[in-house]
């Protein structure tokens, strides 16, 4: 067990007992270590998305109990990372550090008294989720004095025929769904690749919008970072501030890929090599990356930060395919071992220092392949190739055989999302969610088959091979709903027979905003901007902010 991460108050347990017994550790020693520790930790959350989206610690990484052991090999890949479990209490934590513990992690904690301890020490909890890529957002505003418009003032513009472009700086599919008329869509990790396309005059205005304040900022700065001569500004609000103006938003607009020109190659690369040098992002060739992934003693994740396309058309063996704006605006989903490293490939440029620039800036120790690796070793770290046999054991049955046990009487679960329960699931069958077994008490009494479904087959293995009883049989329903409806059986939509679900899986906290609740929008833009006061100090959260380079 690693000694860098021992509680003064836990001794270690021995190492015959270090499967049975899960060691402790307090609120405090925990908000110290996670951010001023030297080796690696990992803070996992097991709550479900609703639970944990209510209130967590800023840097709590939520993995879900309902997925714990398919999602914890892409992100601790590591067995021996110092991981600290923490739920609703120390009882479930401690089961779900006994999981993590038979799937070989070596060095398991878990925080004492749950969540409640947390509160009850004093720590702070933050709702939302992908908090602390906001927060970073909103520092980066405030020590970057990023510029920034009211929507009012772009409208006005906009009817004047000013000299102005609107970029929009999320992801295509987001750009898709809505946006600001005569927008046009360029993730912020492209901005600085096809600028020299989409505004060739250094004369016109550039604002970069999103759907609030994040990634508008961050797509504005990393433009004036990289040091394009444009006057640059981010939409105040972004989509949601264009609507609380009284405004109407553009929708339903497909985005066809994009190319970048030569010329726009050549600029983006001097740009990125300035930006490289002035915010000391390192490079490093293939040989080093291959080093760093044969490292046993220290966690790497290896990133392609390109588009999508660009990723499914020539995936980089070993690289997991993040586009850069998601990257930054998502770390939590990506990387969850603090002090780990983190190496970004994009294959020619453009990309990938900008996106290592600002991770470095967030307190990540982020490098940056030059060119492509030149062997090509197989991804690490992921359970996949062990679902079907040595995490997953758990039969399998058709829709047939589904049928039959439940006119036999078998209680049917379906595992789904409690939105795709909603939506649609086999008539009778009980929405279930493995965080919330006690609640299936009363459903299982007496019962001695019972048959599990779900979108994702995993999550109703794990449910199933927790239900498994001496005195009771437990199957899986190979291919889901899916196989049910093909077989003709029937369907229902709504809570059925559950009555009303407690749906811990979704976030209800201001999950209208974007449905037209203007309430809602005003009081998401107003807690995004409250975030840096919520943290204090930067450096609470890890970040490092570094000031751009002169114009």
């Amino acid at each position: 067990m690693s000694t860098a991460f021992q509680s003064p108050s836990t001794p270690a347990a021995p190492a015959a007992l270090s499967r049975a017994v899960v060691p402790s550790v307090e609120a405090s020693w925990l908000a110290r270590q996670i951010v001023q520790g030297t080796g690696e930790l990992a803070w996992i959350d097991i709550r479900e998305a609703g639970e944990y989206g209510e209130g967590h610690g800023l840097l709590a990484v939520n993995i879900p109990y309902s997925r714990l052991e398919i999602e914890i090999g892409r992100l601790v890949p590591r067995r021996d990372a110092a991981v600290v479990v923490s739920g609703h209490s120390s009882d479930d934590g401690r089961l779900a550090a006994e999981k993590l513990q038979a799937l070989g992690y070596g060095d398991v904690r878990v925080l004492e008294g749950g969540i409640a301890a947390w509160l009850a020490a004093g720590q702070p909890v933050f709702k939302g989720v992908n908090v602390p890529s906001k927060a970073f957002a909103e520092c980066v505003e405030l020590f970057f004095h990023t510029p920034d418009i009211e929507s009012a003032e772009l409208a006005r513009l906009q009817a004047e025929g000013a000299d102005l472009v609107v970029l929009d700086s999320r992801t295509a599919e987001e750009f898709a769904r809505f946006h600001v008329p005569g927008a046009i869509s360029c993730p912020s990790s492209e901005l600085v690749l096809h600028f020299a396309d989409l505004v060739p005059s250094p004369r016109t205005q550039v604002v970069v919008s999103c759907a609030g304040r994040t990634r508008g900022v961050m797509g504005a700065q990393t433009l004036l970072n990289a040091g394009v001569p444009n006057p640059v500004r981010a939409l105040s609000g972004g989509t949601q501030g264009w609507r609380l103006a009284g405004l109407e938003l553009e929708r339903n607009t497909p985005v066809a890929p994009r190319t970048a020109s030569p010329q726009a190659w050549q600029q983006a690369r001097e740009r990125e090599a300035r930006v490289a040098a002035h915010f000391g992002v390192p490079l490093i060739d293939g040989e080093t990356a291959a080093r760093w992934r044969a490292d046993a003693e220290r966690t790497t994740y290896f990133f392609d930060v390109r588009t999508p396309e660009e990723h499914r058309r020539s995936p980089l063996p070993g690289y997991t395919g993040v586009q850069g704006v998601q990257l930054v605006q998502c770390l939590d989903q990506w990387a969850v071992v603090r002090r780990a490293r983190i190496v970004l490939a994009d294959l020619d440029g453009g990309r990938a220092v900008l996106t290592a620039h600002w991770l470095r800036q967030m307190g990540w120790d982020a490098s940056v392949l030059q060119g492509e690796e030149a062997e090509s070793p197989a991804s690490v770290g992921s359970l996949g190739s062990q679902r079907a046999d040595a995490v997953f054991d758990v039969a399998r049955i058709d829709s047939g055989q589904a049928a039959a046990w439940v006119e036999q009487g078998a209680l049917l679960l379906d595992a789904s999302g409690s939105a795709a329960y909603l939506r649609e699931h086999p008539a009778g069958a009980v929405w279930a969610n493995r965080s919330a077994l006690p609640a299936l008490r009363a459903a299982l009494e007496g019962v001695r088959q019972v048959v599990v479904l779900a979108e994702d087959e995993a999550v109703a293995l794990l449910l199933a091979r927790d239900l498994r009883h001496e005195e009771r049989t437990v199957a899986v329903l190979a291919d889901g709903l899916q196989a049910w409806r093909q077989a003709g059986l029937p369907v229902e939509s709504g809570a059925g027979a559950v009555g009303e679900l407690k749906r811990i899986d979704f976030l209800f906290w201001l999950h209208d905003r974007h449905e037209g609740n203007a309430e809602s929008s005003a009081a998401y833009l107003a807690w995004e901007a409250d975030l840096p006061r919520a943290i204090g100090d930067p450096a609470a959260a890890g970040f490092v902010l570094q000031k751009a380079p002169a114009a």
